[in-house]
């Protein structure tokens, strides 16, 4: 799904984000953990000037999802590359799903993609 990086959707892509979770059978505490890494994904690429992303979900053949974020539009409010906010917010992507990875252009983050 394509959206514009605004409060309001953030919930939207929560609400789906849990859907595809109950759907591959992963458990409410590990599916809450995912809602937060799509969401703290998502903001990272706001906080890097996107004003749009992409929110793909993919099931691996070894039964785990992948979830991809992209930067679409830049044109947002990017903040300094690098900030306090980024680096509290890959703290959590490390902790709550350890198999992911980050794309740069440069400092901006373009791409981020983690396996539940």
């Amino acid at each position: 799904m394509e959206l514009p990086l605004i409060s309001d959707f953030l919930t939207t892509v929560r609400l789906a984000t849990g859907g595809v979770c109950a759907a591959s059978g992963l458990d409410v505490d590990y599916t809450e953990d995912i809602k937060v890494c799509v969401t703290e994904g998502l903001l990272i690429l706001k906080r890097n000037g996107y004003a749009r992303a992409r929110v793909s979900f993919f099931f691996a053949k070894n039964g785990k999802i992948k979830c991809a974020l992209s930067g679409l539009e830049q044109g947002g409010n990017a903040k300094e590359a690098g900030s306090a906010d980024d680096e509290i917010s890959f703290a959590l992507l490390s902790a709550l799903v350890p198999e992911n990875n980050v794309t740069r252009n440069g400092e901006t983050v373009t791409a981020i993609t983690f396996y539940a």
